[in-house]
């Protein structure tokens, strides 16, 4: 199935419908989605890392669990394939998919799907409206980066604090200081590193092209981002995109704090689902690098912190207590939408079946 999850794209597959050998799973991932190419011409790829993304569903693993989504991201110009972190916005459909895939009995009215998501063992809670037992895709709710309305799909996170690095601020402080820069290191269910726009001569406000196409700015934020990487427990990250990379400037349109992300050397038209709450839990520590930089708004045990990017805003609603390092936060859930696009099937170069393909694909 494909399917648009909040402002992600991306291929949903049964897992028992791929090879159950991983290299073997991966080559059908590259052919279908046509990479490595930077048009993906060749595929049903969208020449975007926010439109070359895979979903495998499979039962549950964990007892609390209706199913277990496993997240791919599928390179569009080079031939990799990585597991290392979670999406939120392909997230928004997998509830969907697993009501009309029969994981899940469809409720007269809403229906919850308690999703394992495999890459960090962590648990989301999706509620899908099903009025009359069928999923519904239409509806009047908008998010930013999506053009039109849909169907509003609340999700829930429940304790996914370190869930890839190991602790919510990973180094074990507020503040660290990287290749000259003062930053602030988080993981709520995405590694973020969070820097002043100021810190590396931008207004925070630029737009991704201008961004991207500042290449002092983007050597000098890998190089912040390698050196992160250890500091995380995230290890070597040369060939992994976490973490993401947040700039962080005042908010120019009535939300919490404006943000330009790199996901991690293309920059988001707008902002990841989990990075986005990452963002808002290191903005609520009063230490953070992010201070002085947020609206005057009070925030309370339990706020609603509108999160700017270039092409809007992400409400993320969180229940948070206590500060700095001793910040925990209860609870955190957002608002997607999804829509499937079509169902059928996808037809993989005949090719890579062949055994001497797949002994020489690192050399193709």
């Amino acid at each position: 199935m494909l399917m648009r999850g909040g402002t992600s794209k991306g291929l949903y597959f049964a897992a028992s419908d791929l090879p159950a050998d991983k290299m073997m799973r991966d080559l059908v991932l590259l052919s279908a989605m046509g990479s490595p190419d930077v048009r993906q011409i060749d595929g049903l790829g969208g020449a975007h890392p926010l439109t070359s993304k895979a979903a495998l569903l499979s039962p549950p693993t964990h007892p609390a669990a209706d199913i277990d989504y496993l997240f791919l991201q599928v390179s569009v110009d080079t031939a990799e394939v990585r597991d290392d972190q979670n999406c939120g916005n392909i997230l928004a459909g997998v509830g969907p998919w697993a009501v009309e895939n029969g994981f899940i009995q469809a409720q007269p009215d809403i229906t919850p799907v308690r999703i394992h998501m495999v890459n960090t063992g962590t648990l989301a809670v999706a509620y899908v409206p099903t009025p009359g037992g069928t999923v519904e895709y239409d509806g009047l709710t908008r998010i930013d980066g999506v053009p039109g309305t849909a169907a509003a799909i609340p999700i829930d996170f429940l304790d996914i604090a370190g869930s890839s690095c190991g602790a919510l601020l990973p180094t074990g402080n507020v503040t660290d200081e990287i290749g000259g820069v003062e930053v602030t290191c988080v993981d709520n269910g995405m590694p973020v590193v969070l820097i002043r726009a100021t810190d590396l001569g931008k207004t925070g406000h630029e737009s991704p092209a201008e961004l991207e196409a500042d290449d002092v700015l983007k050597h000098r934020i890998e190089l912040i981002r390698l050196a992160a990487g250890p500091l995380m427990n995230l290890g070597d990250v040369t060939k992994k995109t976490v973490p993401k990379m947040t700039l962080l400037a005042p908010a120019k349109n009535g939300g919490f704090i404006s943000t330009r992300s790199f996901i991690p050397h293309r920059v988001h038209e707008a902002i990841g689902v989990l990075g986005a709450v990452s963002v808002a839990t290191g903005c609520v520590m009063p230490a953070s690098i992010a201070s002085g930089l947020t609206s005057t708004k009070q925030i309370e045990e339990s706020s609603t912190l509108d999160i700017e990017h270039p092409t809007g805003a992400f409400s993320v609603s969180m229940k948070v207590n206590g500060e700095g390092k001793m910040l925990k936060v209860e609870r955190a859930a957002l608002l997607r939408t999804a829509r499937k696009l079509m169902k059928g099937e996808v037809y993989i170069k005949g090719a890579i079946r062949s055994a001497d393909m797949v002994e020489n694909w690192e050399h193709v």
